[in-house]
């Protein structure tokens, strides 16, 4: 079993200051969602975003969005979800939108163990029962690859524009890792955990992208430990046009992976696994 990975050397000033892109944003929700928050530790909450369709075992898909983003940044996008059956709840990091702190890596992963565990005490609570998928998009995989390697609750993962390697990334945002003394042990992990995962898998990646290169997403698709797995490589798109370069053909090709992670998942499963 690997050993348990602390994020020390990426919890570095310096590193931070590089890697996380924290703006607030307090505007109220639209009247299509509703705004929760979600407490985490020693006072801190994070600041989420849910649009709900009126079908109780409507599929929930937990959301980790990318750097320099926050909920409302996705205000059109919940709707859309919406009119495809699915329920959209998007979660913020540690000071980002109106969450509080200050973001970290460490507490980034473990905020996710925490917001995964209030939604579905929320939604058992609201009588929702439909299965949970954790999306994660650019250094949202982070958070999503975790939960779908280590959370029975978690029935399929859906990864775009994701990180396999850290090292690149954080040459990328103009480290010196061999300088600061990170190795690719030191990381995100993110390809050893995807290796553990066994759900249902959907990685989605832009042909030129300009920030996480094609053959990261490559990558984990080949090292994912999921049977069942699809790759998508979007044509012409970049890191940040995937959805305007496919525009409904986007929710559309979620909504029938939804459906094949339902088809494979049985009946979810009432209660939490820490």
């Amino acid at each position: 079993m690997e050993q348990k990975r602390t994020y020390e050397k990426l919890d570095r000033p310096e590193v931070l200051a590089a890697l996380f892109y924290a703006r607030q944003e307090t505007t109220p929700p639209p009247a299509t969602a509703q705004d929760h928050e979600i407490g985490v530790e020693a006072g801190e909450k994070l600041g989420a975003r849910f649009f709900l369709t009126d079908d109780p075992a409507a599929v929930n898909l937990l959301f980790f969005h990318g750097n320099g983003e926050v909920v409302s940044d996705y205000d059109d996008v919940g709707p859309r979800y919406n009119e495809q059956g699915i329920n959209f709840l998007a979660v913020d990091y540690r000071g980002y939108g109106r969450s509080t702190g200050t973001p970290g890596v460490g507490a980034m992963i473990e905020d996710a163990h925490r917001a995964l565990h209030w939604v579905l005490a929320w939604l058992a609570g609201q009588g929702r029962t439909g299965h949970l998928v954790v999306m994660g998009r650019s250094l949202g995989s982070v958070s999503a690859i975790e939960l779908a390697s280590s959370e029975e609750a978690v029935a399929g993962l859906i990864v775009e524009s994701g990180i396999a390697r850290t090292l690149p990334l954080l040459r990328t945002i103009g480290l010196d890792p061999q300088g600061l003394g990170i190795t690719e042990e030191d990381g995100f992990g993110n390809l050893q955990k995807i290796a553990r995962v066994q759900k249902p898998t959907y990685i989605l990646h832009a042909q030129h992208d300009q920030i996480i290169p094609l053959s990261e997403a490559e990558e984990l698709q080949s090292l994912c430990g999921a049977r069942s797995k699809e790759f998508q490589m979007i044509p012409g798109a970049d890191h940040n046009n995937i959805l305007e370069r496919t525009g409904k053909l986007y929710f559309q090709a979620i909504k029938q992976f939804i459906k094949r992670v339902g088809k494979s998942h049985g009946p979810r499963r009432s209660g939490i696994r820490g």
